[in-house]
């Protein structure tokens, strides 16, 4: 499939953005720049998180910015992979763990069944 959903990363945008809402695109920055500056983690530890949290939320943008980011910050490609990676098995492990709700309402059907 070829067709594209997310329109290119582009200035227009941001410029857009700082139009609409200067302060609040402001803040964030100044956040973000917070978020990812060294401190108890190093700048490669956090881009490989903003990696696999790129790729639970599943964002297009996240995923190519911070990939270049955590390249940049001296990740291996191997690490990208393996924190893509934790980030699969987290998701699949929610999946599982929730399995309990759908056994819980199966359950409570087969009682209410049974009561009826």
């Amino acid at each position: 499939m070829s067709q594209q959903y997310y329109p290119e990363w582009s200035d227009k945008f941001e410029k857009r953005r700082r139009d609409l809402a200067p302060a609040q695109l402001e803040a964030f920055w100044n956040f973000s720049k917070a978020a990812f500056a060294e401190g108890a983690l190093p700048a490669v530890t956090k881009q490989l998180v903003a990696v696999a949290v790129a790729h639970a939320t599943q964002c297009p943008y996240c995923i190519n910015i911070h990939t270049k980011e955590a390249l940049r910050a001296g990740a291996t490609e191997e690490q990208i992979l393996e924190a893509i990676w934790v980030t699969a098995e987290m998701r699949a492990g929610a999946a599982y763990a929730h399995s309990t709700l759908a056994i819980d309402a199966i359950n409570q059907a087969k009682a209410e069944n049974k009561a009826a």
